[in-house]
C-alpha cells in the first residue's frame, strides 16, 4: 500500500467474496487505558481492524459496481468477453437505505408529561439544524454495505467560533478509519473509540509498519491522546492527554447487527452467479452472430475466402461425386432455460435478503394485507424493525452525549427516559381503517384520549397530537361561545324569562 493522504484511494489485498462472514468485535483485557498502555492497546486493536477494513473496503467496491465478474478471462474464443456487472448489491442497499430512511426518524415525548413535548420540538429543530436526517442515512448506508458505522458527536468549540444555534455537531466517520474497542468482560463496556487519518509528512510504507504513517486520535472516557505513529503526542503543556470533558466516548459505533453483516453479503456468491450468468449470455449470441463457417469437401485460399466477406456469397463445386456444402458452425444458447435460472437466482436473493419481490399478482380477491404477505413487504417490515432495535440502542447512546451537552448549555433539559425515538416508516396506509379505530374509540367514553391517539397509529408523534387536539376543541368551544351567542339569543332568552313570570297559574298560559 503506497503512502497516500486520500482515504477513498487506498488500495486493498484482493480478497475472495465467499469468504466474507461479517466484521470483527475488537476487545481487550485492561481495566483502564492510560498513557503507558495506549500504544500498546491500539496496535493490538488495529491488527484486527485492519481485517475489517480489508473487507468493508471490498464490500464498498462492490456496491459501486467493482465486481469479480470484472476480471473473468476467457480461454475459448477470447475475443468475444463480455463482462456485465449485474449491480444488485446497489439494489439491495438503495432499497434498505431508502425504507428505513426514507422518513427522517423522530424523536417524541416518551410521557405523559406537561411542557415535555415542547422541549422534545426544540430537540428535533436542533437535530434538523444539524442536517441529522442525512447523516442518518449516510450512516445506515455504511451498515447496509458492511455491517457497521461510526458517527461523533463534539460540543462546539466558542473559542474557534465554531458555536452556533445548535451547540453540538454530528458527523458520520468512515467505517474504514475507524474501530472502538470494548470490553471482553460482562457488558462488553467500549474503553476507547479511535479515528485516524494518513500522516501527509510520512513518506515510507503505510502496510506492514504498525502505526506508522497515520496518526490516530484515541478517545476514553476520560481523556484523549493523539497517536503519531508508535508515539504518543505531547500536548502545548508536555501533557500526553487532554481531559475529555464530556466524561464519555463521543464516537458511537452503530452495528446492523450482531455479527455485522452487510445487507447484501450473505447472498455475494448468488450476485456473482447473476453477473456471471448475464455475461455468458451476451457471449453466446455474440458467438451465434460470429459463428464460425464450415466448408464441407470444398477448398477456399484467403484471397477467395476475403472476396466471399465482401461479396456475401461464394460459388462452390461439387468434386469427386462429393457434395459440397458452406454452412455455420453454431449452436444458440436456450435464453428461456437461462432465463429459469436467472428468475430462480433473483427470487432466492430477494428472500434472504428480506426483500419485496416484483411479481405482482393477479388476484381480484387480494386485500392489502394479503399483497403485503404474498409480495414480501411484511418481511422487509420485519427486517426493518429488527434494524430499528440495533439502531436505537446506540442513538441512546447518542442522546445521552447530546442532551448533557445541552443541559451544560443551558439550551434543552431533557433526560434519555423522556425521549422515544420513532421511525415514520409507511404510516398512512391504510389510513381509513386507522381514521376509523381513531373516531371509535375516542367515542368511548373509557378511554383516554391519548390512549386514543396512540393506539390508532395514526400519528408518529400521539403525545403531541393528542395535545394539539384538546388545544384545537377548546379553541374552537371558545369561538363557538363568543360568536354563536349574539343578540337574539340574548332577546330570546329575555322573553322566554318574561313569558315564565307571567305564567301564574302554572298551566303554561300567560296573563294578559
Amino acid at each position: 500500500m503506497s503512502a497516500t493522504s486520500s482515504k477513498t484511494e487506498q488500495t486493498v489485498t484482493p480478497l475472495v467474496s465467499h469468504m466474507l462472514f461479517g466484521r470483527r468485535k475488537i476487545y481487550t483485557s485492561v481495566s483502564a487505558i492510560a498513557a503507558d498502555n495506549v500504544v500498546d492497546i491500539v496496535t493490538k486493536a488495529y491488527n484486527v481492524h485492519l481485517e475489517n477494513r480489508r473487507e468493508i473496503q471490498y464490500l464498498y467496491e462492490y456496491y459501486k459496481g467493482k465486481q469479480p465478474i470484472l476480471d473473468r478471462i476467457k480461454e475459448i474464443r477470447p475475443e468475444i468477453c463480455n463482462n456485465i456487472v449485474v449491480n444488485r448489491a446497489n439494489e439491495i442497499v438503495a432499497f434498505k437505505v431508502g425504507y428505513q430512511c426514507g422518513i427522517p426518524m423522530q424523536y417524541t415525548a416518551a410521557k405523559a408529561v406537561d411542557g415535555l413535548p415542547s422541549k422534545i420540538e426544540d430537540l428535533n429543530n436542533l437535530m434538523a439544524y444539524e442536517s441529522k436526517a442525512l447523516k442518518d442515512k449516510e450512516l445506515v448506508e455504511w451498515q447496509m454495505i458492511c455491517g457497521t458505522g461510526y458517527r461523533i458527536v463534539l460540543p462546539d468549540d466558542a473559542n474557534s467560533g465554531e458555536e452556533d444555534e445548535a451547540p453540538f455537531s454530528i458527523s458520520t466517520l468512515r467505517p474504514t478509519d475507524t474501530f472502538v474497542i470494548y470490553s471482553d468482560k460482562i457488558g462488553e463496556k467500549p474503553m476507547a473509540a479511535i479515528t485516524y487519518w494518513v500522516d501527509d509528512e510520512y513518506t515510507g510504507e503505510l502496510e506492514g509498519n504498525g502505526l506508522q504513517g497515520y496518526i490516530f486520535a484515541v478517545y476514553t472516557e476520560d481523556s484523549y491522546y493523539e497517536l503519531k505513529g508508535n508515539q504518543v503526542t505531547l500536548f502545548d503543556n508536555n501533557s500526553p492527554s487532554k481531559p475529555n470533558t464530556l466524561k464519555m466516548i463521543p464516537i458511537i459505533e452503530y452495528p446492523a447487527n450482531n455479527a455485522r453483516l452487510g445487507a447484501f453479503e450473505i447472498v455475494i456468491d448468488l450476485l456473482d452467479a447473476l453477473s456471471k450468468i448475464e455475461s455468458n449470455r451476451l457471449d453466446g449470441l455474440e458467438s451465434f452472430v460470429q459463428a464460425f463457417i464450415k466448408f464441407v469437401n470444398c477448398d477456399i485460399d484467403m484471397k477467395e475466402y476475403e472476396e466471399f466477406l465482401a461479396m456475401g456469397a461464394i460459388k462452390v463445386s461439387s468434386r469427386e461425386g462429393k457434395n459440397a456444402d458452406v454452412d455455420l458452425v453454431s449452436k444458440e444458447l436456450s435464453q428461456t432455460q437461462a432465463q429459469v435460472e436467472v428468475d430462480d437466482l433473483y427470487d432466492t436473493i430477494l428472500t434472504i435478503c428480506g426483500m419485496p419481490n416484483r411479481n405482482g399478482g393477479s388476484s381480484t380477491s387480494d386485500t392489502g394485507a394479503a399483497v403485503q404477505l404474498r409480495d414480501g413487504w411484511s418481511s422487509a417490515e420485519a427486517r426493518a424493525k429488527e434494524s430499528e432495535l440495533m439502531f436505537e440502542a446506540s442513538e441512546r447512546e447518542l442522546l445521552k452525549i447530546v442532551l448533557k451537552i445541552l443541559r451544560d448549555k443551558s439550551v434543552v433539559n431533557l433526560k434519555v427516559s423522556d425521549i422515544q425515538m420513532v421511525f415514520p416508516r409507511r404510516n398512512y396506509e391504510n389510513v381509513q381503517g386507522k381514521v376509523q379505530a381513531l373516531t371509535g374509540l375516542l367515542a368511548s367514553k373509557y378511554v383516554h384520549i391519548k390512549d386514543a391517539y396512540a393506539a390508532s397509529g395514526l400519528f408518529t408523534d400521539p403525545e403531541t397530537a393528542s395535545e394539539n387536539g384538546m388545544k384545537w376543541y377548546e379553541e374552537q368551544v371558545k369561538q363557538y361561545d363568543i360568536n354563536d351567542v349574539g343578540d337574539e339569543d340574548k332577546n330570546a332568552s329575555k322573553d322566554n324569562n318574561v313569558n315564565e313570570d307571567n305564567d301564574v297559574s302554572g298551566s303554561g298560559q300567560t296573563t294578559e
